[in-house]
């Protein structure tokens, strides 16, 4: 897998990470805590043609666009019969029933926000779009909260990746940590916020 992605790098420059990204999210097996941390390692190289900021600009592209066809078919198929083919054709690319329930659990929980917040959790990340679709979220909000989440899991894959250098795989080993310190520091932003409109709408 990592050779693959190497010379899909080396070959085809800021498309192949963009590439990468966007089949990672059609493919779950194929992990961006791989790739983006690899991109970022790739970019301390002294004669590298790839860049911190323009390879992170690739793989939030190409990731909203992997995004829009789990979107259209939680729209078009609905829960129940997306569940009933990933337990019979699923396996072939990793995904489960129970791993589509889970995400719309994650989304019944957070609601909008679920779409922010699932984009930093593996395991979520890759699926949290089936339930935007099958509650028929406007495009563009869903577009909006998806664009905000994986700039914040793609940099901080790839800023991980260009600081650990040569450790650049230390990132999947403490991703869990990671995600939930992320997701921890979200929640409370966005509790400060709707705490802070209160008051201000309270006091007015």
């Amino acid at each position: 897998m990592q050779d693959w992605i190497t010379n899909t790098m080396n070959s085809l420059g800021y498309p192949g990470i963009g590439l990468l990204m966007f089949l990672e999210n059609l493919f779950p097996p194929i992990p961006s805590e791989l790739i983006m941390p690899l991109a970022g390692y790739t970019a301390t190289f002294p004669n590298t043609q790839i860049q911190v900021i323009p390879a992170i600009a690739a793989g939030v592209i190409g990731t909203i666009l992997g995004a829009i066809p789990w979107y259209y078919a939680g729209l078009l198929l609905g829960q129940q019969r997306l569940e009933s083919l990933a337990d019979r054709y699923g396996k072939w690319i990793g995904i489960s029933g129970k791993d589509i329930d889970k995400s719309v659990n994650w989304f019944e929980k957070y609601g909008y926000t679920a779409v922010l917040l699932g984009r930093m959790v593996p395991g979520i990340r890759t699926l949290i779009s089936i339930p935007a679709g099958i509650t028929k979220m406007p495009l563009i909000p869903f577009f909006i909260y998806s664009t905000i989440g994986t700039i914040g899991w793609v940099t901080l894959l790839t800023y991980a990746g260009y600081f650990l250098g040569a450790k650049w795989k230390l990132v999947e080993d403490y991703i869990d940590v990671i995600t939930k310190v992320v997701v921890f520091g979200i929640l409370i932003a966005i509790a400060i916020f709707i705490g802070n409109r209160l008051w201000k709408r309270n006091r007015s």
